[in-house]
């Protein structure tokens, strides 16, 4: 499902404009990405937690000119599902 199918989805579902719906999805994103690129992550229930995770310093290889290259610690964003997510998605059949 790409974003417009998600948006035609809710927009169907909801009677919201198409155009609301749009504005209101990307300002999500929007305010998902300043919290976590800001340091905060962001919990909802029943659905999961955006979070960052923290990467420690490393070497690396640049396997073309076999050399090492120091990797520095970085964060990353991850997200990780809440249990009644999992749960759905694990009895949910296939198609």
């Amino acid at each position: 499902m790409r974003k417009a199918d998600l948006i035609n989805r809710i927009a169907e579902k909801t009677g919201i404009p198409k155009v609301d719906v749009l504005v209101t999805l990307e300002n999500l994103f929007t305010e998902v990405k300043k919290s976590l690129s800001d340091g905060e992550n962001i919990y909802i229930r029943g659905f999961g937690s955006f979070i960052t995770k923290k990467r420690a310093a490393k070497i690396g290889r640049n396997i073309k000119k076999n050399i090492a290259v120091e990797i520095p610690e970085h964060y990353i964003p991850a997200f990780k599902p809440a249990k009644e997510f999992v749960q759905q998605i694990k009895e949910k059949k296939p198609s």
